[in-house]
């Protein structure tokens, strides 16, 4: 017997949040489909640039408190 989307959307309710958040990642990992790997790579790559960047202080590091300030003061205009 097939399973509804209300009985999944029930059982999704029960989770707890951590549950949920693991769901969440394998749903949108089943939407995109697996990484291309020349992708992964470059992604990769910039991660660790980036890290030594911190590292070196070449660059400042923002605090997140103050990033997502700024993406509620230019949503909000």
């Amino acid at each position: 017997m097939a399973t509804s989307l209300a009985e999944i959307e029930e059982k999704v309710r029960e989770l707890s949040q951590d549950d949920k958040a693991t769901l969440v990642r394998l749903l949108i990992g089943e939407l995109d489909g697996p990484p291309e790997p020349d992708v992964e790579k470059a992604w990769i790559a910039e991660a660790k640039r980036r890290h030594q960047e911190l590292l070196e202080e070449r660059v400042k590091g923002v605090p997140g408190e103050q990033v997502f300030a700024r993406v509620r003061e230019l949503v909000a205009r």
